[in-house]
């Protein structure tokens, strides 16, 4: 049988009915882990993805990992993590309800190491990368978070174009994606011999890809991760279905037996001596079900549009509880509005790059800022939320000058261009020769637009935000410029023009979820196991109940839940 099923296929000779020991449903991180390793311990497992590529969420996210006590970091000098992640994780979400926190932390390392050891998927150690909340007990600077070693798409042959590609807002030239490292190459290919050398060969690398292929076949960040993960799918032989949806679970005296699933217009009957593992990407990618839980209503959702919520639905039906009393529902970042863009999702997600830069801060309709811009991407959607409730908020305004634009850019505006004309066009940005006329052009107050500006750049003088500290944690300081003194995340907002841009709140994926033990096994009401169902990533509620302490803190649980739940998977006889 191939690897991959042709779309639409149903099944081996068009059978109504199949047989395996697992059947796992979604092709995103978790679902490619729980099957690849159960396919590793020597169990006979299907994969179902309602689309037609695979990736979900994953291929279209930065990648990142969030776990303590790996090797890498050991290698690095980072010892004895695990412990001050148990003190950092108290110290934000509380402590723990029950023993999933614990057992994270304590296979997180495992997990790593197993799929390093028998798969293609590789992790590299950030060199720095702090946790979100810095000044809290038990933070590191560096060593929790880990990043996907870039991956060669050309190595999946016909099947890459069978990859889910990153949303358009994050590639350039028809499809080319680029890292944080090669911003500056790019953007200033002579400033150095070094930059240009580099800018012209990622640009003849990705020209002599589009002679072959749709997009470009460097692969980086979640995108990298998944494509990892589908090549040791095929070289694994797992069959994988696209276009399955899933329709029904199949209960057979008091456990789940398997489930029924939809391909090319036909009913599957798939049995599962094993087990069933939901991890369809929780609900993050629809508006309508994210506003069944969200106020106000929002207008974006920047995960894949087909989390949609099906694994939550059917496990409800056979019984399944769902954890609702987290700090946040959703995983937020705040997103500029781009239907002008061809080929995008609509939204440019601000994760920190543009915020954290000198010169630029938000404001409310009043003309005020409401937070320390840098801060992470959700808590500055909290802190929007939080102002909403007394001065209109939704959308906030990034403000900046020209020269802003010319040396960071902003969201979808690059940096080192001379003419924004297209950007203004096209309503993505405000333009305005004062702040006055500004601020009519976005309908905030004029005279508090005014003050704010002022008072922000007499900070900028001194280095030291009053208001909201911006640029005085470790966080906030990273993906600020170094090169700018005394506070890297402070700078004036100086000549005109000047530019306002809206963000909105959006969500990167869902927090609320189904309730399981700390192997996956979905919880009934009564907190008793349902017998041979098993939930991982956004499916699953998120161990980190509505909070953000890291980068990496949706998929590094997704991939260790998943081993796990694969794990007693392969231990039930």
């Amino acid at each position: 049988m191939n690897t991959i099923e042709a779309a639409g296929a149903a099944g081996p000779a068009g059978a109504d009915e199949i047989t395996v020991d697992v059947l796992v449903i979604g092709a995103g991180a978790a679902g490619m882990t729980a099957a690849l390793v159960c396919k590793l311990e020597g169990l006979d497992v299907l994969l179902c993805e309602k689309s037609a590529q695979v990736g979900g969420t994953t291929a279209t996210s930065a990648g990142t990992i969030w776990v303590p006590g790996t090797r890498q970091a050991r290698e690095a000098g980072f010892k004895g993590d695990v412990a001050n992640a148990h003190r950092y994780l108290d110290a934000i979400i509380g402590l723990a309800f029950d023993d999933r926190r614990a057992a994270y932390l304590q296979t997180a390392p495992d997990a790593v190491e197993f799929l390093e050891r028998h798969s293609e998927v590789k992790f590299q150690l950030y060199a720095r990368h702090p946790d979100y909340l810095s000044n809290r007990p038990g933070t590191t600077l560096a060593g929790r978070a880990l990043m996907p070693v870039p991956f060669d798409g050309r190595k999946l042959s016909a099947d890459f174009d069978l990859l889910r590609p990153p949303i358009g807002e994050f590639m350039a030239l028809g499809g080319m994606m680029i890292g944080r490292d090669d911003i500056d190459a790019l953007t200033r290919p002579l400033s150095s011999f070094a930059a240009f050398r580099r800018a012209a060969a990622l640009l003849a690398r990705h020209a002599m890809d589009r002679l072959r292929h749709k997009r470009g076949t460097r692969l980086l960040m979640g995108n990298a991760l998944a494509a990892r993960l589908f090549y040791s799918l095929r070289r694994a032989g797992i069959p994988v279905w696209l276009n399955a949806s899933l329709l029904q679970l199949s209960n057979w005296d008091g456990r789940i037996a398997g489930a029924v699933v939809v391909t090319g217009g036909k009913a599957i009957r798939v049995q599962a001596r094993r087990g069933v593992v939901l991890a369809t990407g929780g609900f993050g990618g629809s508006v309508n079900r994210l506003n069944d839980h969200v106020r106000p209503p929002l207008r974006h959702a920047v995960a894949f549009e087909g989390a949609e919520g099906d694994g939550m639905r059917v496990a409800r039906l056979a019984g399944a509880a769902v954890e609702t009393d987290h700090a946040s529902p959703v995983f937020w970042s705040p997103v500029s509005e781009t239907r002008w863009l061809g080929g995008g999702r609509g939204a440019y997600p601000h994760l920190a790059l543009d915020r954290s830069k000198p010169g630029l801060i938000a404001v409310n309709a009043a003309g005020r800022r409401f937070v320390d811009e840098a801060v992470s991407y959700h808590d500055f959607v909290a802190s929007m939320h939080r102002s909403h409730l007394t001065v209109p908020t939704i959308p906030a305004w990034l403000i900046c000058d020209r020269a802003f634009l010319r040396k960071y850019g902003l969201g979808r505006v690059p940096p080192a261009r001379m003419s924004v004309r297209r950007y203004v066009q096209t309503g993505y940005l405000a333009e305005a020769g004062s702040l006055e006329a500004l601020a009519a052009r976005i309908g905030a107050d004029a005279a508090g637009l005014r003050d704010t500006v002022t008072r922000h750049n007499r900070f900028a003088e001194t280095g030291v935000d009053e208001d909201f500290g911006k640029g005085s944690t470790d966080f906030d300081r990273h993906n600020g410029d170094p090169a700018h003194k005394p506070n890297p995340c402070i700078g004036p907002i100086g000549t005109p023009p000047y530019y306002a841009m809206a963000v909105h709140p959006s969500t990167l994926g869902s927090s609320i979820g189904l309730s399981t033990d700390k192997d996956g096994r979905v919880l009934a009401a009564d907190g008793q196991p349902i017998p041979h169902l098993y939930a991982c990533g956004n499916d699953m509620a998120s161990i980190m109940r509505g909070h953000y302490p890291g980068p990496g803190i949706t998929l590094g649980p997704a991939m260790v839940f998943a081993y796990r739940a694969a794990m007693a998977l392969a231990a039930e006889t």
